[in-house]
């Protein structure tokens, strides 16, 4: 009997810690329902908006213009959190809610205009949305639960999702938000229940990749082939030429996409696009001299090799200043700026290595460190050597002179 007792009892203990677990991860299959919200939460539609940061919304349609939404966010991100609701896909101009837990049970949530993209500009009394019922709860230290009631008939179609700086908390008496450090934009078809990530944030993702890819990866590479790879002539032309050539289509490609961009996003990137431009036109320049490169026995051959080393360095030097600048202005995470270094940080490794290899190749075939052999002269009173029967007697310094032959 007692035996029985005990394993009910871990049963109980089993099925309540698995159901902790599973409300502590957060799935769209867990039931909220037993969380105390100020409305019903049974028939809300749930979807996964943020893998990265496990963002998790749920919403439904209550009447023609109330609508419920429910969103859940890992505590340990250890920030505010916030949800935006924009016509354009565009952060300036929407309408947002945060939410900050400091620590279990205590914090606050604050609706915020984003009239700019500085700190100043972020109206806290300003929201065109009007967010009813705004509460939140938090499960322990592992999830937290941002609940609001909207009131119109149809919200808008782009849902911005972004996090603050470790350790930014907000406090109703100073709702400063301080700049967020990662973000993301998607869209929501309310009717049909579907939710994707927006042309906005492919076309960001598209235009940062392949500029990284032509301008500065590929560029970088085809240099150090040109430098160190002489040896396996005319290889090496064909494969720097190909190399170039492909970095090349690709950044035009990365620019065509940044054009289109462009369109789609507020904010200044004049510097960042005016040095694109200079880009280009560098790169079109080093086609042109491709084209026109003279004859190895040219005269001018040796000033041409000057231009085109000296505008190939400057290109690469602008393109890894404009990346990194992008990734700035981009928002991007230190996930992306950790990949474009170390990346980056590797090729210059390499070139380092190759050229000190090269120094010193170099340093040993020069003339002064050569190993100059003696000569000595050959007296002029040496005996024939004979031959037939009798050996041959050879002198030990003839030994020595035959030796150095």
């Amino acid at each position: 009997m007692e035996q029985s007792s005990s394993c009910l009892i871990f049963l109980l203990i089993f099925c309540s810690s698995l159901s902790l677990v599973n409300s502590q991860e957060d799935s769209c299959e867990n039931q909220i329902s037993g969380l105390g919200f100020n409305f019903d939460t049974t028939s809300l539609k749930c979807f996964p908006v943020w893998d990265v940061q496990n963002f998790i919304l749920r919403f439904t349609k209550a009447s023609t213009d109330k609508w419920y939404f429910v969103l859940s966010y890992p505590y340990g991100i250890n920030s505010w959190a916030a949800i935006g609701f924009s016509s354009d896909g565009k952060m300036v101009g929407s309408s947002a809610l945060a939410v900050w837990v400091a620590r279990p049970g205590v914090g606050g949530t604050q609706p915020y205009y984003l009239g700019g993209t500085s700190e100043n500009e972020v109206d806290p009394n300003g929201s065109k949305l009007t967010f009813h019922n705004r509460s939140f709860k938090s499960i322990g230290t592992s999830r937290v639960y941002l609940s609001f009631v909207l009131e119109t008939s149809a919200p808008e179609p782009y849902l911005l999702y972004a996090i603050g700086p470790k350790g930014s908390f907000p406090s109703q008496d100073n709702p400063t938000l301080s700049k967020h450090i990662d973000k993301v934009s998607t869209t929501m078809d309310y009717d049909k229940g579907t939710t994707s990530k927006s042309l906005t944030l492919k076309l960001k993702r598209s235009h940062g990749v392949l500029n990284i890819a032509g301008w500065s990866i590929l560029m970088i590479i085809g240099a150090i082939i040109a430098r160190h790879c002489k040896q396996w002539d005319p290889i090496w032309f064909y494969l720097h030429a190909s190399i170039q050539t492909i970095g090349f289509v690709t950044g035009i490609v990365g620019i065509l996409c940044g054009l289109a961009l462009r369109k789609k996003i507020s904010g200044s990137v004049t510097n960042h696009k005016n040095i694109g431009i200079l880009i280009f036109v560098l790169g079109v320049l080093q086609v042109i001299a491709l084209v026109l490169r003279p004859g190895k026995e040219s005269k001018i051959r040796k000033y041409w090799n000057w231009y085109h080393r000296c505008l190939g360095c400057i290109l690469i030097a602008f393109a890894v200043v404009n990346t990194l600048y992008g990734l700035h202005l981009g928002g991007e995470g230190s996930k992306w700026f950790a990949g474009y270094g170390t990346a980056v940080a590797l090729l210059v490794i390499i070139a380092v290595i190759l050229e000190i290899r090269k120094w010193m190749i170099s340093k040993r075939s020069s003339p002064q460190h050569q190993v100059e052999h003696p000569i000595i002269p050959v007296p002029s009173h040496i005996p024939p050597l004979s031959s037939g029967s009798q050996s041959l007697v050879c002198p030990p310094w003839l030994k020595f002179l035959l030796a150095m032959e």
